[in-house]
């Protein structure tokens, strides 16, 4: 670097400031949108299912989190889900959950970051200065490394048994109260935390795949020859199967696609093998840019699903958008319409606890 480089101070300045739906009331731009045409019209229908889904008060609303949200100022969207009864469980990728909410429940942000360096060739500035670029946001390295050491405390705490990460990510939530990073004790809010204290339970079901990773394989290494916390996916997918069996009215809100699609998606298969009477998910909305041409699952259509058995065909809809657009206004208007009032948590975490079901 040069005298003329800039200092991490000087790039992590413009924190990420998460957007309020309770802030915005959306609805009358949303159904106007119905009478306009292309990605507008079905973000109309998207929200227009989601009210549909909420004011089912039979119905599981399954939350699936793929791609990058949090760090793109998403969280409290979610928060405000989970805490407004609007989502009874969450399916997402680790990034998400640990690398980016339970980084910011520790005090940490994400930064806002200049073209410059979003269309630049200064990675290697970057590197240099431990800063982690997530396409026009940063993130500090070294505030990164202490929520991996966090996880690698939390995981010494525990057990030495095979954990979902359903399990793991309660703990996580515990962590945060026994620590004094809650809102109660002047912490921030957190989606991890939110879902702590509503009873949803959170699945990650590639767990290693973020800095839990990190924490878990620094806890097994000190313990070689020792028994040790690990992560049972097949527990996950039990898990998630068994609230498909208990709870047979099901609608899915996929922001993204990949792993947490699919293996919310596939709880209808995997709840017919057990012998369950398992209808397919009765209502679907997916937000995503991905093209369906290259078979690629983030892209492939509800459509699509339908034909393995797992979404049915009535109450579906996919918008090709970018989901900070999207996701905004199908929550948005989900909350504003006050679809929300009649339905009571379900606290599917405690029944996860319990005894399993026979089906």
């Amino acid at each position: 670097m040069t005298s003329s480089s800039p200092s991490k101070q000087d790039l992590l300045q413009a924190p990420i400031q998460h957007i309020d739906i309770k802030q915005h009331d959306v609805v009358a731009l949303v159904d106007a949108m119905q009478h306009l045409a292309y990605s507008s019209r079905d973000t109309y229908r998207a929200a227009s299912i989601y009210e549909r889904m909420l004011r089912d008060t039979e119905c599981a609303v399954i939350l699936c989190i793929g791609g990058s949200m949090v760090s793109a100022g998403m969280k409290q969207i979610f928060i405000d889900l989970i805490r407004n009864n609007m989502v009874d469980a969450i399916v997402s990728t680790g990034a998400n959950i640990v690398d980016q909410d339970f980084f910011e429940a520790l005090g940490f942000k994400h930064y806002i970051a200049t073209d410059q360096y979003k269309y630049g060739n200064e990675d290697a500035v970057l590197r240099e200065l431990k800063i982690d670029r997530i396409y026009d946001t940063f993130i500090d390295e070294d505030e990164l490394r202490i929520c991996d050491d966090t996880i690698e405390e939390i995981t010494n705490s525990l057990e030495p048994r095979p954990y979902s990460s359903r399990e793991f990510i309660r703990e996580m939530g515990a962590w945060l109260e026994r620590n004094g990073k809650t809102p109660k004790q002047g912490g921030v809010d957190s989606v991890v935390y939110a879902a702590y204290e509503c009873q949803v339970p959170i699945f990650v079901p590639a767990f290693s795949d973020c800095s839990a990773g990190f924490g878990l394989v620094a806890h097994q290494h000190a313990r070689q020859g020792k028994p040790v916390v690990s992560i049972d996916s097949a527990k996950d997918f039990y898990e998630l199967t068994r609230l498909k069996i208990v709870n047979p009215v099901t609608g899915l809100l996929m922001v993204g696609g990949g792993t947490p699609k699919n293996f919310a998606q596939d709880i209808v298969v995997s709840a017919e093998i057990l012998g369950a009477e398992a209808p397919m998910h009765k209502y679907a909305i997916q937000v995503t840019v991905a093209d369906a041409r290259d078979g690629a699952l983030s892209g492939s259509t509800l459509k699509e699903a339908s034909s393995w058995g797992k979404v049915d065909l009535t109450w579906e809809q996919m918008v090709f958008a970018e989901a900070t657009m999207a996701l905004p206004l199908i929550a948005g208007y989900g909350y504003h319409t006050r679809a929300y009032v009649d339905r009571t948590a379900k606290k599917f975490a405690e029944v996860l606890d319990a005894v399993p079901v026979t089906a």
